[in-house]
C-alpha cells in the first residue's frame, strides 16, 4: 500500500498546482465577470486540504515516513 499511497500524493499534489495555473491563466485571460478563477482557486484550497489530509493520514498509518532534517 506504501508506494500507491505515495504515488496518490504526488499525483494529487500536481493536480493542485494545475488547479493554481488554470486559476493565473484565468485571471489573466477572462475580462468580463466570471467566476471561472474563484472556482479554481475553491478547487485548490479544496485539494489542498485533501492532500494535507492525506499526508498526516499517510504518516499516520506508517505509510509516509518523515526524516529528521537537522538533527
Amino acid at each position: 500500500m506504501g508506494p500507491i499511497y505515495k504515488y496518490a500524493v504526488v499525483v494529487l499534489l500536481l493536480v493542485v498546482i494545475f488547479s493554481l495555473a488554470q486559476a493565473l491563466y484565468y485571471m489573466m485571460t477572462d475580462k468580463d465577470n466570471d467566476k471561472r478563477m474563484a472556482w479554481a482557486l475553491t478547487r485548490r484550497i479544496a485539494l489542498s486540504l485533501l492532500l494535507i489530509g492525506m499526508v498526516v493520514f499517510g504518516i499516520w498509518m506508517g505509510w509516509l515516513q518523515p526524516h529528521d532534517v537537522g538533527q
